[in-house]
């Protein structure tokens, strides 16, 4: 089987290039670091019989170039930038598995809703000014935390709020996850009264053209204004203009985004603010979390299946479900 690593991360990371060809010799890798796209990812994965991809786009327009492709193994856990449904036409099989980088993103949750709350970017900022004042926060311990998709993150997240921090936890998600609620003690609640009840809001969907700005300036508006707000799931979820009135305006008490709309963002005000915590879309960009995506992408290219509604897949790709 001839391989292609489109993948610039994989193609960079000693331990699984070398498992890799441990399995499968004949293989190419991304040396040159391109980002991939249209013809340039086409001219890559052709005469290749499987591709190991992460961000790059294939679309059903790639697909159709590319008749002797009939294995996609992903790297990492989004979806979104496949078409699954093209896939599922012209039988090409997915090798995927979802939450293997969910304890990496939970931790950077984590991480973002102690900052915010101790108003560390504030203090890191006045301190590098020159300035030095107090600034009195608030414990994590013991909040409201609202999880918008109760998916594998979300529900590698709650308990670990519930146990370590004593939160009240609500989530939301258009599945019905009752034993797990039952068993973790967590709320399942509908959207609007999850951001109106959060002092934390954190989101955890992929996105498609259900969730696209599923947190609008009407739903943006419903939240407290000493609330925060969390995302480390997808860009394109938040109305980001709003966003940033509201926390300029402090109907909003802060805001950390790993994702944005655009990557790498170009809005520099809302950058810059010091309640506005960002990061370069790191949340599975932890050394545990890369050997477990590479390993389970290997895995992929030996276990996979034609992408159907009803399965993991499907949902995690916006097909059904808000999980991610």
């Amino acid at each position: 089987m001839k391989i292609a690593v489109a993948s610039r991360s994989f193609s960079r990371h000693p331990v699984l290039r070398a498992e890799l060809l441990a399995q499968h010799p004949a293989v190419t890798f991304n040396d040159a670091g391109l980002s991939l796209k249209g013809a340039e990812l086409i001219a890559f994965l052709d005469g290749h019989d499987a591709a190991v991809t992460a961000l790059e786009t294939l679309d059903d327009s790639v697909f159709a170039a590319l008749p002797g492709l009939t294995v996609i193994a992903k790297y990492g856990v989004g979806l979104d930038m496949l078409d699954l449904q093209a896939m599922r036409r012209r039988g090409i099989r997915l090798g995927w598995t979802g939450g293997v980088n969910k304890r990496s993103v939970t931790e950077l949750v984590i991480s973002f809703a102690i900052a915010l709350l101790r108003h560390v970017p504030q203090g890191n900022l006045e301190v590098r000014d020159g300035q030095w004042r107090q600034l009195m926060g608030r414990h994590l311990s013991g909040r409201v935390v609202g999880i918008v998709g109760l998916g594998h993150i979300g529900q590698d997240l709650a308990p670990i709020l519930r146990q370590a921090f004593d939160c009240t936890v609500l989530a939301h998600d258009i599945r019905a996850f009752p034993a797990f609620c039952a068993c973790h003690d967590i709320e399942a609640v509908g959207l609007d009264e999850l951001l109106q009840r959060s002092e934390v809001v954190t989101l955890h969907l992929p996105f498609d053209s259900s969730t696209r700005n599923i947190l609008s300036a009407e739903r943006l508006a419903l939240m407290r204004a000493d609330a925060i707000l969390i995302n480390a799931a997808r860009g394109g979820l938040v109305d980001e203009a709003t966003l940033k009135r509201m926390l300029i305006e402090g109907r909003l008490a802060g805001a950390a985004f790993d994702v944005f709309a655009g990557e790498p963002p170009t809005d520099l005000e809302l950058l810059r603010l010091p309640n506005m915590l960002a990061t370069p879309h790191i949340g599975g960009s932890a050394e545990e979390a890369v050997l477990a995506m590479g390993r389970s992408a290997i895995r992929g290219l030996g276990e996979n299946a034609v992408p159907a509604p009803g399965t993991d897949a499907w949902s995690a790709a916006g097909l059904g479900t808000l999980s991610a």
